[in-house]
């Protein structure tokens, strides 16, 4: 374990291999850390994404998670996903062509419309006070997942040069993910969710939302207030969604 300063950024903790980063984030959180500091593991053994799937990580990639404490409640909190995903969208711009890059939502990265980058956060109460979050992003640099559930892509793809190691593209991503969260801080989730929507891949396009048990179909309109999605319905009505998995176009 190598502990390293970023320039501008929050120290980042190199562990060489790990269960999980936010697992480890986790574990640390509980045990009083209130950071903010982020995790780099070079190799996960049992990385997660959302709802509970694996998450391959793969040699090369970027496995990390920011870990920090905050006041806000729960679902102001939550809202950190969106500084997330623009950030990655930014360190992503760094390596591959920036027209290539768009955000779905809720959380989802993409490159050339494919799948890139998982973004996982997590929470709990703070030993100290208020709530730890875990903010864990994973970015396929060098390959994309040999048995990937939906189409991905790598940012080698997209580069004649080798991709940036997971400590470079890291230091990039640190510094994106402190700019944005300043704008959230001054400006409050409104410029994020504006920024966001410049990024939206599939907006006022028809899509499936994956509610657990629910199917429903409409179009996509854009995010309220919140964060969530406002899905127009075929008898006109707007639906919200707030959490649940989005395909547009089978994808």
């Amino acid at each position: 374990m190598v502990t390293r300063d970023v320039t501008g950024g929050a120290p980042v903790v190199v562990l060489d291999e790990i269960d999980s980063t936010n697992a480890e984030a986790r574990r640390r959180a509980e045990a009083g850390e209130t950071g903010p500091l982020w995790l780099l593991g070079l190799r996960q053994t049992a990385g997660r994404g959302r709802r509970g799937r694996a998450w391959e990580t793969g040699a090369g990639n970027l496995a990390a998670t920011y870990l920090f404490r905050t006041d806000k409640p729960p679902a102001e909190a939550a809202q950190v996903s969106f500084v997330a995903a623009l950030a990655v969208a930014d360190m992503l711009g760094q390596y591959a062509p920036a027209k290539l890059v768009s955000l779905k939502w809720p959380n989802d990265p993409l490159l050339g419309g494919l799948k890139v980058s998982g973004i996982l956060v997590e929470s709990g109460a703070s030993p100290t006070g208020g709530l730890w979050i875990a903010v864990g992003i994973g970015v396929n640099l060098a390959r994309k997942p040999i048995d990937a559930e939906r189409p991905a892509t790598a940012i080698a793809t997209y580069r004649d040069s080798p991709p940036p190691s997971p400590i470079e593209a890291l230091e990039v991503l640190s510094g994106a993910f402190d700019r944005w969260s300043r704008t959230w801080t001054t400006l409050g989730f409104p410029a994020i969710a504006d920024a966001w929507t410049a990024r939206a891949h599939g907006l006022g396009e028809a899509c499936v939302a994956r509610l657990g048990t629910e199917t429903v179909e409409g179009v996509a309109e854009g995010l309220d207030g919140d964060g969530a999605l406002r899905l127009r319905l075929a008898d006109g009505q707007v639906r919200r969604i707030t959490a649940g998995d989005v395909f547009f176009g089978g994808a």
